[in-house]
């Protein structure tokens, strides 16, 4: 294109930098080149859970979570059925039958994605009766696995690092994974989690743990991986005025996977009257903004907390904690936290009604964002590289938890394989 002004035979636009100013710029920033491809590597484009269940560990056992489902269909029966729960949480009417189509076969095919088995909060103190515990839970977890009926995701949490809890942390975690690796390799979708982090230095030392059990098992260095609960002020702001969350993240040497935020003990420990503690207080959304900063671009997911009003009681009770579990956790999915706990049965009706009416309310205006940005095509929206990248992971996260189909996709004009490749390469980026 010429240049107003100019001759096609005026010569080329002459620059004043040279090579060695050039390759000072380059030397200069190779280091932070390197250092942000390690700390910021971006998603690994893998499936993410949309909930968590908290199960005590004396109350683990083969065939749990089916029960679970059964329980939550029971519920919905005695409350007033799928269209109960659709009310409750505000389902718009050209959504409800696929997303109560949806509900019902969640229910019935995957219940729970996600299963924590509990030896912590929702455990106690059982003394040295907990190895028992440990054992049983984890052969019952090798019962699962050999069965084909584990969850996709699934782990346990143990007793925090702090000093009283340290040791039966320690042996509870050790004795869990010794049972499961002496009958068979630990599973793809394995989660450890440790609660209760107030220091680097704990993140530190499970990273030496973590190292010191791959060794004594022969298991690939950076097999295990650990999700970091952050349920105490300290997590947040140090004392040097600095949010250690995010030295906790890098602290992992890429082996934190998860941020979760607990909603209870995080606000007590601030002096929050019960009344008032909630996941959507304004010091949890304080917290939780700082956990999301701290995971940007790190490939950590990120986990909201629970409600402890539970959908049990009359009917109208039921319905009530529906409505309030829907709006939460559709509070939740806006403000970017793609996953929750869930602590009874009858809260799964609602997290997955919210959840599927959340990516099929807006999956056809970001499938036609998304097709136009591939195609170039102007439009109302002019959306960078990275919001196309944010569009094409909407999508995807609907497929991944089943609130959406690829033949749905397909009729709307998007290539699903071309969703792959949007994602790797913001992987590849960083």
């Amino acid at each position: 294109m010429r240049v107003p002004g100019r001759s096609s035979d005026d010569p080329p636009t002459r620059t004043t930098l040279d090579e060695a100013a050039l390759r000072a710029v380059e030397d200069l920033l190779a280091p932070v080149d390197a250092r942000l491809e390690r700390d910021y590597p971006g998603d690994d484009v893998s499936r993410q859970p949309v909930h968590t269940v908290y199960v005590p560990a004396d109350r683990y056992h083969a065939g749990l979570a089916g029960e679970w489902g059964e329980q939550a269909q029971a519920a919905l029966a005695r409350a007033g059925g799928v269209e109960a729960v659709l009310d409750a949480a505000g389902v718009p009417p050209e959504l409800r039958d696929a997303v109560a189509d949806r509900v019902r076969a969640k229910l019935d095919r995957e219940p729970v994605e996600d299963l924590r088995i509990d030896l912590e909060d929702g455990y106690g103190d059982h003394g040295d009766a907990e190895d028992e515990v440990v054992v049983a839970a984890a052969r019952a977890l090798r019962n699962e696995l050999e069965r084909g009926s584990a969850t996709p995701f699934v782990g346990i949490r143990f007793k925090s690092f702090e000093r009283p809890t340290r040791r039966r942390g320690l042996r509870t975690l050790d004795l869990f994974l010794t049972t499961l690796l002496e009958s068979g390799d630990l599973p793809d979708g394995l989660l450890l989690t440790l609660p209760k982090v107030t220091a680097v230095e704990q993140v530190e030392a499970m990273v030496t743990v973590c190292a010191g059990i791959e060794r004594a098992h022969r298991l690939p260095a950076g097999r295990l991986g650990f999700e970091v609960q952050i349920e105490t002020p300290q997590a947040i702001l140090g004392a040097d005025g600095t949010a250690l969350v995010a030295r906790m993240v890098h602290a992992g040497q890429g082996r934190v996977t998860g941020l979760h935020y607990g909603t209870y003990d995080y606000s007590a420990s601030l002096g929050i009257a019960a009344a008032q503690q909630s996941m959507e207080h304004p010091a949890a959304d304080h917290a939780k903004a700082v956990m999301q900063l701290a995971a940007a671009g790190t490939g950590v997911r990120l986990s909201d907390g629970s409600t402890n009003v539970l959908p049990v009681g009359a009917a109208e009770q039921v319905r009530a904690a529906w409505a309030l579990h829907a709006r939460l956790v559709r509070r939740s999915l806006e403000r970017g936290y793609y996953q929750g706990w869930d602590l009874h049965p009858a809260h799964l009706p609602s997290r997955f009604a919210a959840t599927y009416a959340f990516y099929r309310d807006g999956m056809p205006a970001a499938a036609d964002r998304l097709r136009a940005y591939l195609a170039r095509e102007e439009g109302a929206v002019m959306d960078e590289p990275a919001t196309a990248r944010a569009l094409a992971w909407y999508l995807q996260r609907g497929l991944d938890c089943g609130a959406v189909g690829e033949d749905e996709l397909v009729v709307l004009g998007v290539d699903v394989s071309g969703l792959g490749r949007l994602l790797r390469r913001q992987g590849a980026e960083g």
